[in-house]
């Protein structure tokens, strides 16, 4: 048995551990609110409302969430408590599965060309190389020829940390060293993944302060360049956030989107971390999918995001299998 099998037989096992924290407390929180309320009135949705704001939500996200709801108990005559969960938990799936992407998630899956060149920013402490690292492992047990490219010469030990990844993964690393110009070593990376005929090419960036406008800037020159060696790349750009910092994990994300177009996110540490309601609310408010989550430390915790899963797992449901 293959690895993305054995991935994609635990993946529900995977999602629920990795979702305890924050379905105990969003859990305990509706059941507080709902109880022993036999009809949904507004008393109930103001009770709803702080639920999934003190969940991290977010308040534009629960609004909608909420204005959904009001209307789903309009039109199909709702008046029960009991059904409440399933509801909200139907219109949280349709709200995320307005964010769609147009690139696949699935390892095993065709690029509509290669070298596929993926950026990937985030600022320090989010667990972004280590997504790289995975990231890398996971196209290769797919059968994907992947290169990596160490354009965080910032941080120390940020190149020496991607070369044990890139060795566990078995990969090719391209690398200038700390200090090196990052913009190089991303044209370097790219040129050649292209040379080589890679499927993939991830790179990784230094990890910005997203208040800082200067770094921000060499960001965008960073994708620049790279667009430069193969037309449209980077194809896509993934925002590493760390979940477990809640509504900070937002501002950080809209802070990435003013200077880079993100593509797709990608959700770490979720399982240590009673806070995540953050998928839903920053995928919906910045209009951008959630592609991965991290769940856990082994290289399989690295999950494709899937809508329904999530949320089932958030409200300790499922649909029978």
């Amino acid at each position: 048995m293959g690895l993305l099998e054995k991935i994609g037989l635990r993946k529900k096992e995977k999602v629920d551990k990795g979702t305890e924290k924050s379905r105990t407390g969003l859990l305990e929180k509706l059941g507080r609110a709902i109880a022993g309320k036999d009809t949904v009135d507004a008393a109930v949705l103001d009770e709803l409302e702080e639920v999934l704001i003190t969940s991290d939500v977010g308040v534009n996200t629960t609004v909608q969430i909420i204005d959904r709801i009001e209307a789903r108990v309009a039109r199909d005559k709702y008046t029960g408590s009991g059904e409440l969960q399933r509801i909200l938990r139907e219109e949280i799936i349709a709200l995320l599965r307005e964010q769609s992407t147009d690139m696949p998630a699935a390892f095993d899956a065709d690029f509509p060309s290669t070298p596929h060149v993926i950026m990937v920013v985030g600022v320090n402490g989010v667990g972004k190389t280590t997504t790289i690292g995975k990231l890398a492992h996971l196209y290769s047990a797919a059968g994907k020829k992947v290169m990596l490219g160490a354009a965080d010469t910032f941080r120390a030990a940020a190149v020496d940390q991607l070369r044990i990844w890139s060795e566990r993964a078995g990969v090719p690393l391209i690398e200038q060293g700390q200090n090196a110009d990052p913009a190089a070593v991303a044209y370097d990376s790219v040129a050649a993944a292209r040379s080589r005929e890679a499927d993939v090419a991830i790179v990784d960036t230094a990890g910005r302060l997203h208040n800082k406008k200067s770094l921000m800037d060499e960001l965008a020159k960073i994708k620049r360049v790279m667009g430069k060696v193969v037309e449209g790349a980077p194809h896509e750009v993934l925002l590493v956030l760390d979940a477990s910092t809640g509504q900070n994990a937002m501002q950080q994300a809209r802070a990435f989107t003013d200077f880079v177009d993100i593509t797709g996110l990608v959700l770490t540490k979720l399982d240590g971390t009673a806070k995540g309601g953050i998928v839903i609310g920053v995928s919906n408010e910045l209009e951008v999918p959630v592609k991965y989550i991290g769940v856990g430390e082994q290289l399989e915790d690295l999950q494709i995001f899937d809508r329904e899963l999530f949320v089932n797992s958030l409200f300790g449901e499922h649909e029978p299998g």
